[in-house]
């Protein structure tokens, strides 16, 4: 007689995942992820009345709309009251299509203020704004 051995158990293939190395990449992805997206959110201070672009052409005779200091508004070398600032375009823009405003505001005008006037032009129909900025190189100088 002889003795049988059954293999067939010990050959047998399992069909279960094994789920642990998948576990470890999503945590090491996890912490990942965690690490970075603080550091995509940096505070960074700017210093917007300088700029380094450079300059453009600008029409023959430009429209100048100054924001001083105090938040009063002159238009070229007119004051502007408050409430006129697109009658006062309307006479000086003189039935040019779509003309370019050129906005100059004080740099301790806050924020707020300079939206403000921005929110005013656009009322006023005027779309087309260019912020001016004194040359990178200059502004060491004054």
């Amino acid at each position: 007689m002889g003795l049988r051995i059954d293999h067939d158990d010990e050959l047998a293939e399992h069909h279960e995942i094994n789920v642990t190395p998948f576990i470890d990449v999503m945590l090491v992805l996890l912490i990942i992820f965690m690490v970075a997206a603080p550091l995509a959110t940096v505070d960074i201070k700017v210093d917007l009345p300088a700029a380094s672009a450079a300059r453009q052409d600008r029409p023959d005779d430009p429209l100048w709309l100054t924001l001083a200091e105090d938040h009063s508004l002159t238009l070229g070398e007119t004051p502007v009251a408050d409430g006129g600032l697109a009658a006062a375009l309307a006479s000086a823009s003189e039935g040019r299509e779509d003309p370019r405003i050129f906005l100059r505001a004080d740099s301790r005008v806050d924020y707020g203020t300079l939206m403000g006037t921005l929110d005013r032009l656009r009322e006023a129909g005027y779309l087309k704004v260019a912020l001016v900025a004194r040359d990178g190189a200059s502004a060491g100088d004054e």
